[in-house]
């Protein structure tokens, strides 16, 4: 029995397993589709912003964004929890990496020009997932706010 939890615990504390730059856009995209559709309507803007975001975030092409958002929202449709996404962006984004996917999420929320009760719960949701405090979490909403002023 102690053996079988020992077994548990080393690959429990295993290093994590590396994730290309394209999976790590992949998981990161996936989580603002996850966005995207909790309030049961998707709309072109927030799509729109989720490829803004992608761009801005990985430095890539709109042509590289479009297959990265497409192989996301086949992710997202298969994903059973929001730790699929969360556990690869924890093993390898920093705390100002995770602070600006945070802010991605709060601009495809501002999107459709509202905050849905499920939007700003998601989001609370995979702050906590992602390690970020309150505070960042505001802070992230702010900065996000700042261009629709």
């Amino acid at each position: 029995m102690i053996e079988r939890l020992k077994k548990l615990f080393e690959v429990r504390s295993a290093k994590p397993v590396d994730a290309t730059p394209n999976q790590l856009a992949v998981a990161a995209t996936a989580l603002m589709v996850q966005l995207s559709r909790v309030d049961s309507h998707q709309d072109e803007n927030e799509l729109e912003t989720i490829l803004d975001c992608a761009i801005q975030a990985h430095q890539i092409t709109r042509e590289e964004a479009k297959d990265i958002l497409a192989d996301a929202q086949a992710h997202a449709e298969d994903a059973t929890s929001l730790y699929e996404f969360t556990g690869q962006i924890n093993d390898h984004f920093d705390q100002i990496q995770k602070q600006a996917l945070l802010e991605s999420m709060w601009r495809v929320a501002f999107a459709d020009g509202r905050i849905d009760k499920y939007e700003e719960h998601l989001i609370r949701r995979i702050a906590d997932l992602l390690h970020l405090n309150h505070r960042e979490f505001m802070q992230a909403r702010h900065r996000a706010e700042e261009p629709a002023s």
